[in-house]
């Protein structure tokens, strides 16, 4: 079954009529302001399409993880901010998700604008186990948008949740898929069935637990798997018995068969596991830290021996990376190579990201961290096939598991 589309809804026309999007806002606040305007941007299409269609625009989205009750730290106020600085429509932000002060706020707004409802994870039934509590809430943002209304989920980085604005709400509205998430689904299908190779993976960020079932999913499909950032640590020491001195590491993990396989499943399909040879070992945990570079087999023969930790791969690895990069037809890349947002230790991820931007190949960054990486080095965006917004909702959908938010819409 294919999902109704945004440009399915404009054909049908939007005037005068009030549409509720889902969006991904989820942005990092820096004393009270954005930090990272990117997901504000990469939603801003969807919404000035239907204002500019002359619909009356409505958006839901959530920010942090209140608990289920308002927090003033996680207001959608400075997004709102934001939007109205980037948005070529009117925005304004209401003070509520839902109930009175809302269903004001939605009577006062005209054809062509947009208001931002307050954070969606403020009322606890978002996120709720019980599908009748998560049924009301929905039942409740319907009744804003009221009859001949619709609902578009252009949200890909809240499509693996069961909420009730990404579920719940597309059993209440006319339900369309919004381009992010269609772009989403047409990249992640790409790399999952059609890739171009040579393919290579490149996955990096703090722990393997977050990535092992994207590994042995992907270690089949893929002609490289690099290994970089944080999770080497644990890598290093369950299959080579490396010491790693005070490096992160999982040691829930060290003994756990699907991590000690890896090896002889990437033997078995003929996939290439490429590690680091070298590390950035570091005193501590801080910009000004005292660092040396040391082989992946020797982590602790530096200065600070075991006390040592690691912050970046080394720039023999990094070479390494860039070279295998290099030879790529397509390449997916999820998780930093290091602490990036200290300069001392962002050296790893730059390469990784300047080696995408040179290669000839098609080329995703995999959302989350690595996007944030990619704005925060300086990076232009356009130099990349594409960055996805997507974060864990990517990673689900390599993994292989079903998208509750994608179920809802109907899409295959």
């Amino acid at each position: 079954m294919t999902a109704s589309t945004l440009d399915d809804l404009l054909r049908q026309g939007v005037s005068g009529r009030t549409v509720l999007v889902r969006s991904d806002l989820n942005v990092p606040l820096i004393q009270g302001e954005v930090g990272d305007d990117g997901r504000i941007r990469a939603s801003l299409p969807v919404l000035e399409k239907l204002a500019a269609a002359g619909a009356k625009v409505l958006v839901t989205a959530h920010l942090g993880r209140p608990k289920g009750e308002p927090h003033p730290e996680f207001s959608l106020a400075p997004v709102a901010a934001r939007m109205k600085e980037l948005a070529r429509a009117s925005v304004t932000h209401a003070e509520d998700l839902v109930g009175p002060r809302a269903h004001a706020a939605v009577a006062s707004l005209e054809a062509g604008e947009i208001l931002l409802l307050e954070n969606v994870r403020f009322d606890a039934r978002e996120t709720s186990k019980d599908d009748a509590a998560r049924a009301e809430l929905a039942t409740e943002l319907a009744a804003l948008v009221g009859e001949g209304g619709a609902f578009v989920n252009d949200a890909f980085g809240a499509v693996h949740r069961k909420h009730a604005s990404v579920y719940d709400i597309a059993q209440k509205l006319p339900a369309y898929q919004g381009d992010l998430v269609a772009t989403e689904l047409e990249v992640l299908t790409r790399l999952t069935r059609s890739p171009k190779r040579p393919y290579t993976v490149v996955l990096g960020g703090s722990k393997v637990s977050d990535k092992i079932a994207v590994i042995e999913n992907l270690i089949p499909k893929a002609d490289s798997l690099i290994i970089g950032g944080g999770m080497v640590f644990t890598l290093a020491k369950a299959l080579m018995g490396y010491r790693i001195g005070k490096s992160l590491v999982e040691t829930d993990l060290l003994n756990d068969k699907s991590v000690t396989g890896l090896m002889k499943l990437a033997e078995q399909h003929g996939t290439k596991l490429i590690f680091p040879t070298d590390i950035v070992m570091a005193s501590k945990f801080a910009e000004d830290a005292e660092h040396e570079v040391l082989p992946l087999e020797a982590l602790e023969s530096g200065a600070h021996g075991a006390e040592a930790l690691g912050l970046d791969i080394g720039p023999e690895s990094a070479a390494l990376f860039a070279a295998e990069i290099s030879r790529s037809e397509t390449v997916f890349w999820n998780g930093p190579m290091g602490v990036f947002e200290m300069d001392a230790f962002a050296h790893g991820t730059a390469a990784v990201a300047r080696a995408l931007t040179e290669t000839r190949g098609f080329t995703v960054v995999g959302g989350g961290d690595s996007a944030a990486a990619v704005r925060a080095l300086g990076f232009d965006e356009s130099r990349f096939g594409h960055i996805s917004t997507g974060g864990g909702a990517s990673l689900e959908y390599l993994e292989g598991k079903n998208l509750p938010g994608i179920d809802a819409l109907g899409a295959a």
